[in-house]
């Protein structure tokens, strides 16, 4: 936190020097310097700097940048800041329009500043994280945990531990439950205590510091003793809940009428205000793409009509958020009725496929008419993909949760997508991989998503 502040700082420092002092921009009066030209000293600058400095700490906090967890995850931490930083980039600009400081703050300054922090403040980042990648310093910040019986729910947990190379936690094994005997049996890769009964002396002798129940089978006086026992230890006490499966970072811990009730309540995009700022986003994002797609559309039509006379345009019905059907347009990249009589995807090497169709898909450039379906509200620039309303009607029933994806827009790309999960792929992995930006969602995830659907291609055909 004291080396975040003092970058936050110097950043902000830096900004002003890069403004006033580096002769790389030019001090006139215009819009955009706000009336700040001529000589501008920093001592003039401190209270602003002051201000902004607290503000922008002030809104980390807050969104919980220092939590324990966070110390070894570099790119969750990046996130975080940026989008921070991004907040505090507006609320720095109304605060110097409301409060009037003398001399009037510069909106170039500003953005000077916004860069400024987020250079130092990641460089330094970057460098405190590397000292944290050394094992003995990662290894004092890491938590014991320790599973009270073992299940499906479990090996989720123990791979996704293992799958971050900056995981804030260690798996030290796992012990049977008195509901559900293991009898001995071993797990690949996980250390086994055995009997119930050597709780106690395991987590004396482990120095566990979380206590994670698995099997919600144990009789309810026996929970009790256990979450009692983790009580007196000064050890979390957590437990598996195993009737969610899907959405669980909206499960939350309410009470009604002074009684303690678990459920799933809101994703991210369920909030009006992330709602407004998702949409926002998707109309100059569909608006700027429909502008820039005019003179590709035009190039690939030709092309397309010189293989293939026809239609360049390719229609088909999807559904789209909570179920309703919409017709989402592309360009052509197969023959005309390719898909005459058969549902479903294209595979590589598809023969049904035109030759200017292969460049189109691996560029993704046969998406761009669906910024006409941004524009129009039935899909986003980014969310899960949308399907074919018979492909649905088969994989809702074979394929666990895959209708939760329908909880937000279909996207003209997303996470499963940049990850090489489209077309003829795992479609566990694909819900699994949906699931999770539903659950994860912010602003700057999106850019993030859009920046690398130029850069993978995986499974493009």
């Amino acid at each position: 936190m004291v080396g975040d502040f003092a970058m936050i700082v110097f950043g902000l420092v830096l900004g002003f020097w890069l403004r006033f002092q580096a002769g790389l921009i030019p001090i006139e009066s215009t819009w955009w310097s706000n009336g700040d030209g001529g000589t501008v000293s920093l001592q003039s600058y401190v209270k602003l700097i002051a201000v902004g400095a607290i503000v922008l700490f002030l809104t980390l906090v807050n969104l919980g940048l220092y939590q324990r967890t966070n110390l070894l995850r570099f790119r969750q931490v990046s996130r975080t800041f940026v989008a921070g930083t991004c907040t505090w980039l507006f609320v720095y600009f109304t605060i110097s329009q409301v409060v009037r400081f003398n001399p009037n703050v510069s909106r170039i300054y500003v953005v000077c500043s916004f860069l400024a922090v987020n250079f130092s403040v990641l460089l330094w980042r970057n460098l405190f994280h590397r000292l944290l990648q050394n094992e003995a310093a990662a290894q004092g910040l890491r938590q014991n945990i320790l599973i009270i019986g073992w299940n499906k729910n479990v090996v989720r947990l123990f791979e996704g531990i293992y799958s971050d190379k900056s995981h804030p936690y260690n798996l030290v094994g796992y012990i049977d439950s008195p509901a559900k005997s293991q009898d001995g049996t071993a797990v690949p890769g996980v250390r086994s205590f055995g009997d119930y009964n050597n709780l106690p002396n395991v987590i004396a002798k482990e120095l566990i510091h979380i206590v994670i129940l698995a099997d919600t089978d144990m009789p309810y006086d026996e929970i009790i003793l256990l979450s009692n026992l983790c009580e007196r230890e000064l050890i979390q006490f957590k437990v598996i809940p195993s009737y969610f499966q899907i959405l669980v970072s909206g499960l939350h811990l309410e009470t009604i009428s002074g009684v303690p009730i678990m459920g799933v309540s809101g994703l991210p995009l369920d909030r009006p205000l992330n709602q407004i700022i998702k949409r926002a986003i998707d109309i100059v994002g569909g608006f700027v793409g429909l502008m820039l797609a005019v003179p590709i559309i035009a190039v690939c039509g030709i092309l397309i009509y010189r293989e293939s006379p026809g239609s360049i345009f390719y229609s088909q019905v999807r559904t789209g958020r909570n179920g309703r059907s919409f017709r989402i347009y592309k360009l052509r990249s197969m023959k005309l009725d390719a898909e005459k009589g058969t549902v479903g995807w294209s595979t590589k090497n598809d023969d049904r496929r035109l030759k200017i169709g292969a460049t189109l898909r691996n560029l993704n450039l046969d998406e761009v008419p669906q910024f006409w379906n941004v524009l129009k509200g039935d899909m986003s620039l980014v969310g899960p993909r949308p399907e074919r309303p018979e492909l649905i009607a088969r994989f809702r029933h074979d394929i666990p949760h895959y209708n939760a994806r329908l909880a937000s827009k279909p996207g003209i790309t997303g996470w499963a997508q940049v990850n090489g999960l489209r077309g003829d792929t795992d479609l566990m992995e694909r819900v699994r991989y949906d699931i999770y930006y539903l659950e994860n969602w912010t602003p700057v995830l999106d850019f993030y998503i859009m920046a690398l659907t130029f850069l993978r291609r995986e499974n493009a055909y």
